[in-house]
């Protein structure tokens, strides 16, 4: 095959990647589009504790309006400064071979090529020579920032939190029934809650997803924190720009455990996992045409809930996870 061949095809791949690169791409249909989004309180950045319903935890929120720790909190500040050096060097070496890649990119859009074989060859080398020196600058860095990294004793950052031993929880579900009573491996539990707690987290499962389908922003303000409400209006909105609305119905609680429940700050707290099944589409407002997702076979998912409410009073939504 030719050079200009080559080229030419090299020219098709690289308009191909750059329309792909500009395709939007459509939230997964549910409430949340799939994500971790909301607060829980000081456990915000903490791994929430694994349960029988959620065996593998819950993945880390991606919207949040609660502040990240800053990183003397999180880890030593001698060790964190010794473990950032190597990923400034992986950076730098990232930043280097786009540069050059997209400089070949460039040649192929323009129809000079990569200037020739011998200019491929030359670029090849010289990101050989790069990644060789980096390869080289990283070991140094890691063998300096090893003594930091291995000292005894020193304290774990929240994301690296895991409970020692195993204390009791409530078990809070069934096969298709409501939430009942059992035991599960979690977090110690600081207070307990009541059967008719366990009610109002089955019933704000169903009633939120119902009016996040219905469009209706002044119910999801009643039952969400405004935090919550907030971002579920987002969604909608954006949905609504493209021209599509997310329908959910026959929401049915299959499953659940309470993995934490704390008080902090005059409020309390508690997540649940709970695996549910539901009709769940992002269909077209006009014609109704299914984008995304089912209007007609249910499908289970499995995610962790936070509910947060005053002593005394009302449980709201205050986030929801995805299981990992």
């Amino acid at each position: 095959m030719s050079l200009i061949s080559l080229a030419r095809r090299g020219r098709a791949v690289a308009l191909v990647a750059g329309a792909l690169l500009l395709v939007p791409v459509l939230a997964e249909a549910r409430p949340g589009g799939g994500k971790g989004f909301g607060s829980r309180g000081s456990r915000t950045t903490q791994q929430v504790a694994p349960t029988q319903t959620a065996p593998t935890g819950a993945a880390p929120m991606q919207r949040t309006a609660t502040p990240a720790p800053s990183a003397s909190a999180a880890a030593p500040g001698a060790a964190a400064a010794q473990a950032a050096r190597p990923s400034f060097a992986r950076n730098m070496m990232m930043g280097i071979g786009a540069g050059l890649l997209g400089a070949g990119l460039f040649g192929l859009l323009s129809g000079a090529g990569f200037g020739g074989l011998a200019g491929m060859l030359g670029m090849l080398f010289q990101i050989a020579l790069i990644g060789g020196l980096i390869w080289l600058a990283l070991r140094f860095f890691r063998r300096r920032s090893q003594p930091q990294l291995a000292s005894a004793g020193a304290p774990l950052g929240r994301e690296t939190y895991e409970p020692q031993q195993p204390q009791a929880a409530q078990r809070v579900g069934g096969m298709m029934g409501g939430m009942g009573a059992a035991t599960a491996a979690a977090k110690p539990v600081e207070f307990e809650l009541a059967p008719a707690d366990y009610g109002s987290f089955e019933r704000l499962l169903n009633d939120v997803q119902i009016a996040y389908s219905n469009e209706d922003v002044v119910r999801l303000r009643q039952m969400a924190t405004p935090e919550m409400a907030g971002y579920f209006a987002e969604d909608i909105a954006e949905n609504a720009s493209k021209g599509l609305v997310d329908r959910v119905a026959d929401v049915k609680l299959l499953q659940g455990d309470l993995a934490e429940s704390w008080r902090e700050a005059g409020l309390e707290y508690a997540t649940v996992a709970m695996r549910f099944s539901s009709l769940n589409a992002l269909v077209e407002r006009e014609g109704g045409r299914v984008v995304e997702g089912h209007a007609t076979i249910p499908r289970e998912v499995t995610e962790l809930w936070t509910f947060v409410r005053p002593r005394g009073g009302q449980w709201q939504v205050s986030a929801i996870q995805p299981a990992e």
